[in-house]
C-alpha cells in the first residue's frame, strides 16, 4: 500500500508528542506489537557497534512506559503553544525518526509484510467482500424522483419594501390578481410605516406574511403550494462617487421578496351534504341542485361560506324554518389531490304559514300585523316575508324594536307540511312628538312652524296631528287624522281640515278647507317603483290676485269641489338624493267652482319627468314638467287654483309664483298653461369625505292664459348650489339670480330645503 506524502506529514504532526505512549497502550491492551522498528538513537543507547548479520538475534526487551509528566512536562503547562511548537526535543525509545522534509519521504508500506502491522486473531476470517444485504438492494431498485424543473418567475412589486415573484406562465395560477387584491388587504408588510426600526420590524412581518401567502395559496386550492422568503437590504454599503475616487458609506433599504411557486391546483372530490337529499325528495332537486360546488370543481374556500349560506336561504325559502346547518367539513386528499367536503344539513321538516301572533295585542293586534304582512295564512313559509313582516313594523314608528320568531303549531305529516306561527314581540317607542321649524327666505320672508302628534292615539296606527304656520305670507292652522297601513301593507288614509291666509305675490287668499287623501306613497325605508295617490276635497275661499298698483280690486267668494288622482313610476336609485334612473308621474284633477251664481266645470292636467345620468362620481339631472286647465277661462278659476312658475321647486332665480301672465297694471293673474325645464350638474368635490357637492343650473319657464302652451315669454334662471349630504338626505342651499327679469323680481334668491331641487 501507497501512502501519499501529505497523509504521512499529516500523520508526523499529529503524532510528535503522543505515538510512544499509545504504542504501548496498544501493547498492553490489545495484543503484541510485532518487529517495530528501531530508530538511530535506541541503536546507539544499546552499545556502539552493532551485532553483525551471523549473530543470533537477541530478545527484545520490552519498553518502560511513559507517565503522564514524561509526556507533558511542567514547561509544556506553562507554555503550551511553545512546546508544541518545538515538538520532541530527546524522542523516547521505540520512537519513530524525526521527519525533517516530508516532501522528500516516498515510503511504500507492504501491510503483508510490514514488520509494524497488528496481528489478528487466527479465528477472524476477513472476508473479500461483504455479502448483499436484500433490503438495501430493493430500496436500490427503486426509482430516484426527478429533480423538479421550477417554472421561470416574473416580479410584481407591490410596495417599496415587498415584492411577489409569480411563474411567468399564467396557465399555472390563473388566480393570480385576485390572489394579489387579498394579500394586499391583509398584508401586514403593506401596513408598515418607515422609519429606523423598520428593519426589525420588516423581518418579523416577513415571516406572518409568508404564513399569509400559505394560507391564501390554500384558499385557492394550492394546497402543495411554497413560498420563498428572501429578505436582503437594510445594511451599510459604500459607494463611489462620480466626481471622487473615495468611497462613501450608504445605506440600503430593506427589501422584502416572496417567490410564489403555486403547485398543482386541487379539486372538489366527494360532495356529501347529509340530510339535504330528504328535503329534495319533497321539493324534487332543486335543493341540491342549488348547491353550485360539484365534484371536480377547482377548491375554492372561499365558495365553501357562500354556498352554505345559500343552502340555509334556499331552505328558509322553501318552507323549512327549522333547518339546522353544520359548520363544514373538509379533508385534504394530498395524492388524489382533491377536497371531499361534508356539510351536515338537517333541513326540520316543511312547514306553511299560520297566523300572526302579537304580545301587545291591544297596541298592535296580530289581526293588523296579518294585514301588514305580505303573505297568508297556508302560503309556504319564506324566511324573505318573516323578514319584510319585521320591517314593516319597525316601519309603523311605533315601535323601537320588533322580534318575529315562528312556532310549530303543527308537524309535518309525511307529505303534508306542518304550520307556525309567527310570534311578534314588541317594544313601545315614544308616541308623542313635539316639533318646530324657523326659516327666512328672501322672497318668502320668515316663517316659524310648530306641531305636535300622537301616532297611535286611535290604535292600530291612528294618529292625532295639530299644525301650526306663522310667517310673512302665510298663517295657517291644521288638524289632521292619519291612518298608517289602513286596509292593506303601504297605504294611508289622510283626513286634513285646515284654515289659512296666503299672501303671496301672486295671490291673496283666505281659505277654509277639508281634505281627503288615500294614497300608496314611498318612504325611506320601502321605495316603491310605482306610487298613487286619489282624493277630494272642498273648500271656501276668499280672495284675488295679489295688487301692486291697483289696490281697488275686489275680492272675491269661490266653492269648490274637486277630485284629483296621481300616479308615479320611479326607477331612480335614491329617495331624496337619486344618481341614476328617472321618475315619471301623471295627474288629472276635475274641478266644479261656483262663484257670484256662476258654476264652473274644468279639469287640470300634467305630466313631470325628471331623469338622473351618472358621469364618472359626477350626476347630470334634467326635468320637464307640463300643466294645462281645460273647461274654463281664466277668470273662471279661483285664482288659487291657476298656473304660476317661479321658486326653489320650479324656476330659480325667481320668487314663488312670480312667473306668469300679467293686468294692464302688473298685476300677476296665472294662466292655463305651464312649462318648466331644468338641468343641473351634481358635481362631487371630495370635501367633508365627499359630503359636499357644487351644483350649478339653468332653470327656465313659461305661463301662458292659452290651454297650450306659449313661449313668447320664457323666464330664464341660473345659479350655483351646494349640497351637503347627510343620512338622512342631501341638504340644498341654492343661489339663483334672474337672467332676463322685469322690473318686479329681485336680483338674486336664495333658498334652502332638503333633499334635491328634483
Amino acid at each position: 500500500m501507497r501512502i501519499s506524502r501529505l497523509t504521512l506529514a499529516f500523520a508526523a504532526g499529529l503524532c510528535a508528542h503522543y505515538i510512544p505512549a499509545a504504542a504501548q497502550e496498544v501493547s498492553q491492551d490489545q495484543g503484541e506489537i510485532q518487529g517495530a522498528p528501531q530508530s538511530e538513537a535506541q541503536g546507539e543507547a544499546q552499545g556502539e557497534a552493532e551485532p553483525d548479520a551471523a549473530s543470533p538475534p537477541q530478545e527484545e526487551q520490552p519498553a518502560t512506559p511513559l507517565s503522564l509528566d514524561d509526556l507533558i512536562p511542567s514547561s509544556a503547562v506553562e507554555n503550551s503553544e511553545s512546546w508544541a511548537a518545538d515538538g520532541v526535543a530527546n524522542p523516547a525509545p521505540n520512537a519513530p525518526p524525526a521527519v525533517e522534509d516530508v516532501d522528500d519521504l516516498d515510503i511504500v508500506l507492504d501491510p503483508a509484510t510490514d514488520p509494524r502491522r497488528l496481528a489478528l486473531p487466527e479465528e477472524v476470517a476477513v472476508p473479500d467482500r461483504l455479502e448483499a444485504d436484500p433490503q438495501v438492494e430493493a430500496l436500490a431498485q427503486i426509482d430516484a424522483p426527478d429533480l423538479v424543473e421550477l417554472p421561470e418567475l416574473a416580479e410584481v412589486k407591490i410596495s417599496d419594501e415587498l415584492i411577489l415573484a409569480f411563474p411567468m406562465d399564467a396557465s399555472l395560477f390563473p388566480e393570480q390578481d385576485r390572489f394579489i387584491d387579498r394579500f394586499r388587504a391583509l398584508s401586514t408588510i403593506e401596513a408598515l410605516d418607515g422609519g429606523d426600526d423598520t428593519v426589525p420590524q420588516l423581518a418579523a412581518r416577513a415571516r406572518a406574511d409568508e404564513e399569509l401567502l400559505v394560507d391564501v395559496l390554500r384558499n385557492y386550492g394550492y394546497y402543495n403550494g411554497e413560498v420563498v422568503r428572501q429578505l436582503s437590504g437594510g445594511r451599510r454599503g459604500v459607494e463611489r462617487g462620480d466626481d471622487s475616487q473615495r468611497e462613501r458609506p450608504v445605506d440600503t433599504d430593506p427589501q422584502v421578496r416572496f417567490d410564489i411557486l403555486p403547485g398543482d391546483r386541487y379539486s372538489f372530490g366527494r360532495i356529501d351534504l347529509g340530510g339535504l337529499s330528504s328535503a329534495s325528495a319533497v321539493d324534487g332537486t332543486a335543493l341540491t341542485d342549488g348547491f353550485a360546488i360539484k365534484s371536480g370543481d377547482p377548491l375554492y374556500a372561499d365558495r365553501i361560506p357562500e354556498e352554505i349560506a345559500g343552502i340555509s336561504f334556499d331552505l328558509g325559502e322553501n318552507g323549512y324554518p327549522f333547518a339546522e346547518i353544520g359548520e363544514p367539513f373538509l379533508l385534504i386528499d394530498h395524492a388524489r389531490t382533491e377536497g371531499d367536503l361534508t356539510v351536515d344539513v338537517e333541513p326540520g321538516g316543511k312547514y306553511v304559514f299560520g297566523e300572526v301572533v302579537s304580545d301587545d295585542p291591544r297596541f298592535l293586534s296580530g289581526r293588523h300585523l296579518s294585514e301588514i304582512a305580505r303573505f297568508e295564512p297556508g302560503d309556504t313559509y319564506q324566511t324573505t316575508l318573516q323578514a319584510d313582516l319585521r320591517r314593516a313594523v319597525l316601519a309603523t314608528g311605533l315601535v323601537s324594536s320588533a322580534v318575529v320568531t315562528p312556532r310549530e303549531v303543527r308537524a309535518p305529516d309525511g307529505e303534508e307540511p306542518g304550520e307556525v306561527a309567527l310570534d311578534v314581540s314588541l317594544e313601545r317607542a315614544p308616541l308623542r312628538t313635539v316639533s318646530g321649524a324657523i326659516g327666512y327666505g328672501t322672497e318668502e320672508g320668515i316663517r316659524l312652524e310648530a306641531g305636535w302628534e300622537h301616532r297611535n292615539l286611535f290604535p292600530p296606527e291612528g294618529a292625532l296631528k295639530l299644525r301650526g304656520i306663522l310667517g310673512t305670507q302665510e298663517q295657517l292652522a291644521s288638524v289632521s287624522f292619519q291612518r298608517n297601513n289602513f286596509g292593506g301593507r303601504d297605504r294611508i288614509l289622510t283626513i286634513d281640515a285646515y284654515a289659512s291666509d296666503l299672501d303671496t305675490d301672486a295671490i291673496d287668499a283666505r281659505t277654509i278647507a277639508l281634505r281627503a287623501t288615500f294614497e300608496r306613497v314611498s318612504n325611506l325605508l320601502f321605495q316603491k317603483q310605482f306610487s298613487w295617490a286619489v282624493g277630494g276635497e272642498v273648500l271656501l275661499t276668499d280672495e284675488r290676485n295679489s295688487t301692486f298698483f291697483d289696490t281697488n280690486i275686489p275680492r272675491q267668494e269661490y266653492l269648490i269641489g274637486g277630485l284629483f288622482a296621481r300616479a308615479t313610476i320611479d326607477g331612480s336609485d335614491d329617495l331624496l338624493d337619486p344618481s341614476r334612473g328617472f321618475r315619471l308621474t301623471g295627474e288629472i284633477a276635475p274641478d266644479i267652482s261656483q262663484t257670484q251664481g256662476t258654476t264652473s266645470f274644468y279639469a287640470r292636467a300634467g305630466v313631470d319627468a325628471t331623469y338622473y345620468q351618472p358621469v364618472g362620481k359626477h350626476v347630470l339631472a334634467g326635468r320637464l314638467h307640463l300643466q294645462s286647465i281645460a273647461g274654463a277661462g281664466v277668470f273662471d278659476i279661483a285664482p288659487s287654483r291657476r298656473l304660476y312658475a317661479g321658486g326653489g321647486g320650479s324656476v330659480r332665480g325667481y320668487a314663488f309664483q312670480a312667473i306668469g301672465p300679467r293686468d294692464d297694471f302688473g298685476n300677476p293673474i296665472g294662466g292655463r298653461s305651464l312649462v318648466e325645464m331644468s338641468a343641473e350638474a351634481r358635481i362631487q368635490t371630495g370635501l367633508l369625505g365627499g359630503a359636499v357637492e357644487v351644483v350649478p343650473f339653468v332653470d327656465a319657464g313659461s305661463v301662458s292664459t292659452s290651454i297650450g302652451p306659449d313661449f313668447g315669454v320664457i323666464r330664464v334662471g341660473a345659479g350655483i348650489g351646494v349640497r351637503y349630504k347627510t343620512s338622512f338626505g342631501p341638504i340644498r342651499v341654492d343661489v339663483g339670480v334672474p337672467l332676463n327679469p322685469d322690473e318686479f323680481d329681485s336680483p338674486v334668491a336664495v333658498y334652502v330645503s332638503l333633499g334635491q331641487a328634483f
